[in-house]
């Protein structure tokens, strides 16, 4: 009779160790977009993104694992079922909900236009005849391709276009207001050269979210709660304190 009670107790505890084990999520980043999400000098992946992703993994109690995925393969990764999560700058659009599903946002982004210095234009019109970068499959490029008149040229990393506008090989670059400033404001070598022209007004807002496979309701779930306590406890207006200056 004892040993039938000290092997129900000994059950009962390694259920109980399974119930309350954290869970771990894996999420990727293109880890190439400051100040969202970069690699330092130290190889570490850092960054608002991230330290907003560790946040919420301490709210909502789960473990989380950063993996640097490269942006033209992070789609494909995700359903594959090669991580849990993309917190990668990624906006909700109408177009991305009907291959993956969203998080709450977490950030509300705008677009912005890198020029030269001397450059003077104050709408995207007047860029006609001349040529935009931006990173391929992103707000930014879809911004130019939409433009009539502009010739849209794709990178895979937007810092390959900040050079190429740098060297004077492209006349403009569109991406997401906090990466502008980062490269037109924040890096030396950048802000000596170029600046931000204007940033985009449209219509509709758009957002950050978080993406997860298709009917993930447990990650989403978890995500959610995280968000929810972020925001709440307004940790991530320090965060923006911290990364973004705003």
């Amino acid at each position: 009779m004892l040993k039938k009670i000290v092997l129900t107790l000994a059950a009962l505890l390694v259920t109980a160790n399974v119930a309350f084990a954290e869970k771990t999520i894996v999420v990727a980043h293109d880890a190439t977009w400051p100040p969202m999400e970069f690699v330092d000098a130290n190889k570490n992946i850092v960054g608002f993104a991230v330290d907003y992703t560790d946040a919420m993994a301490k709210e909502a109690g789960f473990k989380v694992v950063h993996k640097n995925v490269a942006w033209d393969g992070i789609f494909a990764g995700l359903e594959a079922g090669s991580y849990d999560a993309i917190v990668s700058s990624v906006s909700i659009t109408d177009e991305r909900k009907k291959a993956m599903d969203f998080s709450t946002p977490y950030y509300e982004v705008r677009q912005a236009l890198v020029v030269p210095k001397a450059t003077n234009v104050t709408k995207l019109d007047e860029m006609k005849g001349k040529t935009l970068g931006g990173q391929i499959s992103t707000t930014g490029y879809f911004t130019i391709k939409k433009t009539a008149g502009v010739t849209a040229k794709s990178y895979d990393e937007i810092g390959l276009a900040m050079e190429d506008l740098f060297n004077g090989r492209i006349d403009g670059v569109v991406c997401d207001d906090p990466v502008a400033a980062n490269y037109a404001l924040q890096q030396e070598q950048y802000a000596a050269k170029m600046k931000i022209a204007f940033v985009i007004e449209t219509q509709e807002k758009e957002f950050y979210g978080i993406a997860v496979k298709k009917g993930n309701k447990e990650v989403l779930d978890l995500l959610n709660k995280g968000i929810a306590a972020v925001q709440a406890k307004g940790i991530d207006k320090q965060l923006r304190a911290k990364w973004i200056g705003r």
